[in-house]
């Protein structure tokens, strides 16, 4: 078989991905036993190296990195679909898009996978429950207020007028979450903080939009140009890349270098500016006496290119694109675990279950992910070594609908309207995805038995699909 190896379709492979809640229903817990509160703060567009502790050196996330070295970081922590609407479906629910079938272009989320998100079964279990910020996903009417006790829902622009002042919309956010968590004290709580920053302004020549008081960061730093910037990478890509909203993008942001330098400071500028909001929420905690008993979890909502391959945006299935941050902090959790780095395979499919385990609620068996808890408590086994990715958006012709199948050494991908393009990296020693191994006739056998990969997998993610609304 060559260089096909041992690899062969087991049914391991799809127990990773469809059996992975492997822990029971819980019973209720003792009403004696005081649960946790819960904030979950998502960004949008943050990727996984922006921020400090992933050893970015240039940018300023001081409580992002405080909140990690106290808590657990996983550096290869990814989006199952990297788009906002269809991630943040996925985090609510533990499911594929395949399965929830929720991207921008379809219909409304099913009630039924609703009444099993993180939200609804925190609140039935007498959590507190608030959202503020972005929501992202479309849900049918009165479905939102079984969700949470509390909703503000902001919107662009990002630079304010209140009382007389310019606020950024991520202080705006920070003031409510603030509000919330002092209106909280005589129930446990989870708070779904979803900001904004750092998406850019697409509609603005500028893009991007920072607090005033982030105005100094970066001014005197130079950014360093990724490699794959190079124009021979986007050169060689197929002609359907070459028009993709990807390379649409990057006239707005990147096409000059003063404008790459530019742009990128100013992403940097407004992810500090979500960092100063974190450390005004855990001052808050601290002082209404909260801190020793709530869970803070940071994700990204999806990735981000930074001008690799010629790029801006997400949408795709590269590492810059998948890739988010994640931190776990439990103040509850052993000083011996604590400020550990994991570098697991782990999903946005597992923040739904993930916070679920920590409130003690019972994990639906319908969900596809897994919890983490078990990397705060130190006991992990039989983590998954593969998983799919897919992105299934209707109704834009400049963003290929593309399925990835990526395991410990390997990364395949397709692309449903051009499917004499494939691309198959071996990850492990290639890790910026530059030698497209689906080239090499040595590889064929190899290609076509992560095509099956995926087509298994869509099989299993469909056949969980509900039908109706």
């Amino acid at each position: 078989m060559g260089k096909l190896g041992t690899a062969i379709i087991t049914t391991a492979v799809i127990a990773f991905l469809f059996g992975c809640n492997d822990r029971p229903q819980k019973e209720a817990v003792s009403a004696k036993v005081e649960k946790p509160n819960i904030i979950f703060v998502l960004t949008d567009d943050q990727r996984w190296d922006a921020l400090g502790v992933a050893g970015n050196t240039i940018i300023k996330t001081p409580n992002m990195d405080k909140l990690a070295q106290s808590g657990v970081y996983f550096k290869n922590a990814l989006v199952t679909t990297p788009i906002c609407a269809a991630s943040r479906a996925t985090i609510l629910t533990g499911l594929y898009e395949r399965t929830h079938d929720f991207n921008f272009g379809k219909p409304k989320l099913n009630n039924g996978y609703m009444l099993e998100s993180y939200p609804y079964l925190l609140k039935k279990a007498g959590y507190r429950t608030g959202l503020i910020g972005k929501f992202g996903v479309r849900v049918n009417e009165g479905i939102e207020d079984s969700l949470f006790d509390v909703s503000i829902k902001t919107f662009w622009p990002y630079l304010r007028e209140v009382d007389g002042k310019q606020v950024h919309l991520a202080d705006i956010n920070g003031n409510h979450a603030i509000d919330f968590i002092r209106e909280s004290k005589d129930q446990p709580f989870c708070l779904s903080l979803s900001f904004w920053s750092p998406h850019a302004d697409d509609g603005a020549k500028e893009q991007y939009f920072w607090p005033e008081y982030v105005d100094s960061l970066y001014v005197s730093d130079h950014i360093p140009v990724p490699d794959t910037a190079d124009p021979k990478f986007f050169e060689a890509l197929p002609e359907f890349m070459k028009k993709s909203m990807n390379r649409k993008r990057w006239y707005w942001r990147y096409d000059t270098p003063e404008k790459f330098q530019e742009m990128v400071k100013g992403y940097y500028r407004m992810i500090s500016g979500v960092d100063s909001v974190l450390g005004r929420i855990r001052a808050t905690l601290e002082k209404e006496g909260l801190a020793d008993n709530t869970i803070i979890v940071l994700m990204g909502d999806n990735g981000y290119y930074l001008g690799e391959r010629g790029f801006a945006g997400k949408w795709l299935m590269h590492e810059q694109s998948l890739r988010v941050p994640l931190v776990i902090y439990d103040p509850r959790q052993p000083e011996n675990l604590r400020g550990k780095t994991f570098d697991e395979m782990v999903l946005n499919l597992d923040i739904a279950p993930t916070l679920l385990d920590y409130a003690d609620v019972g994990i639906p068996e319908s969900y596809q992910g897994k919890t983490l808890k078990g990397f705060t408590d130190g006991d992990v086994e039989d983590w998954r070594t593969s998983a799919f990715f897919e992105h299934q958006r209707e109704g834009e012709s400049l963003l290929p609908k593309t399925e990835s199948f990526r395991d410990e050494t390997y990364k395949f991908i397709r692309y449903e309207g051009a499917p004499d393009f494939i691309e198959f990296y071996n990850f492990r020693e290639d890790v910026s995805e530059v030698h497209n191994l689906a080239l090499d006739p040595d590889y064929a056998e190899l290609v076509e038995l992560y095509a099956k990969k995926c087509d298994s997998v869509i099989q299993g993610l469909m056949a969980d699909r509900i039908v109706g609304k």
